[in-house]
């Protein structure tokens, strides 16, 4: 048996007033899912304990079936890890993005408007410059998402994810300390977010940006932080190898810390205009190689983050199209059996503009296996899944072992 996992991103949702009372996935027309979904046994999966922030790096690893308690060290140190960055036991790597602050001082999102790669190196490449010293260094990603290393930094900081408070005053919600020992990292930490502020807007790319009505990169902002984590590959978890294929660098580095070969599409943006079809074609291609593909999907977890309930309806409806029903019609003309799972990692309301605890819909399709009668991929629907309710590595069991 092989297997594939899509992941779709945060598309989990609330009821929404606009369609018609319905979450996206109810709204969306997703025939190819529906289709699959009930030839599959479903269920929900609590991916996020409760003790824990509802993070895409915690999320994910629970759903590969990890022990989040013991080897969640932050989003930092799994994105350094797909950039090929080398930490040292005493380095502290965190995220690093390129946000937009407004003129009232308030976080006007999360990702500077969505900034271009290429734009946004030039401006890591800058602060790099400008701020240079022998202790840390920023790492440019991609888009927004960047990476920053403090040598022997301290973990003993409280950091906000930006996604998660827009339309907050950034000085309400700046770095703060544990514990006295965080209190100089804490201090350097927030004297770069501010310095930055002061960088950032002169620059050539963001006058451009602003000329062209475009919100600018004003300022970073620092989170997830973490130390080098000690985890075991997926193989020597579950004997199984595996492959990854994204298009954000925290998967990638989940990957890498799993043991996974990382395949790289062209064309992937990790937004709704991702190249979904290539996506698709290199996840079938890549079970000539491994046993189980891991194909996360950004784009409905980015609707949700922007508050647009229209664009993640269609981004389901591309996941539908462009997706499954590519991988359901190829993996179907393979001669060995492929088993195909797909949910999100975490739910992303856009009434909330950001991530919550609430389990996940999943459902799992297992060639030859009987199906349990649910007939539509949704929230509501697989709760009456044979699966029920599952935890810690219930979902990855459920998916290899073929059990209820």
């Amino acid at each position: 048996m092989k297997y594939i996992i899509i992941l779709a991103d945060g598309c989990s949702d609330y009821p929404i007033e606009q369609l018609g009372g319905k979450t996206p996935l109810m709204a969306a027309s997703t025939p190819n899912i529906d289709a699959l979904c009930a030839k599959s046994r479903c269920g929900t999966l609590k991916t996020v304990p409760d003790d824990m922030p509802p993070g895409s790096e915690i999320a994910n690893m629970a759903v590969l079936g990890y022990d989040v308690h013991k080897v969640y060290q932050g989003r930092g140190v799994l994105e350094a890890a797909s950039m090929g960055i080398e930490l040292k036991n005493e380095d502290l790597a965190m995220r690093c993005n390129l946000i937009c602050i407004d003129n009232d001082g308030r976080i006007k999102n999360h990702s500077a408007g969505h900034i271009p790669t290429e734009q946004a190196h030039e401006l890591i490449g800058y602060l790099n410059e400008k701020l240079s010293d022998t202790r840390y260094t920023f790492h440019p990603g991609v888009s927004y998402r960047h990476l920053f290393v403090l040598n022997k930094g301290s973990d003993q900081i409280i950091c906000t994810p930006p996604h998660d408070v827009p339309g907050t005053p950034f000085r309400d919600v700046m770095v703060q300390s544990k514990q006295p020992e965080g209190d100089q990292t804490t201090g350097l930490l927030n004297d770069l977010i501010l310095t930055s502020q002061l960088l950032l807007p002169e620059h050539p790319v963001n006058k451009n940006r602003r000329s062209a009505g475009q919100d600018p990169a004003n300022s970073v902002w620092f989170w997830s932080p973490g130390y080098r984590p000690h985890m075991k590959t997926f193989k020597e978890l579950y004997g199984k190898s595996g492959a990854v294929i994204s298009a954000v660098d925290l998967i990638y580095g989940i990957g890498a810390y799993a043991g996974f070969k990382p395949i790289k599409v062209p064309g992937s943006t990790g937004l709704y205009d991702t190249n979904y079809e290539g996506k698709a074609k290199a996840a079938v291609n890549a079970l000539k190689e491994v046993d189980l593909v891991y194909l996360h999907i950004e784009a409905s977890d980015e609707a949700g983050h922007e508050g647009d309930a229209d664009l993640k309806v269609r981004t389901l409806e591309y996941l539908d199209q462009r997706v499954v029903k590519y991988i359901v019609e190829a993996t179907e003309k393979m001669k060995e059996p492929v088993a195909i799972a797909l949910l999100p990692d975490h739910p992303t309301p856009c009434a909330l503009r950001t991530h919550t605890h609430d389990p996940v819909p999943f459902m799992i399709y297992h060639p030859g296996a009987t199906a349990d009668g649910i007939r539509e991929y949704n929230e509501e629907a697989v709760k009456e899944g044979s699966y029920g309710l599952l935890e810690g590595n219930g979902f990855i069991q459920a998916l290899i072992t073929n059990t209820r």
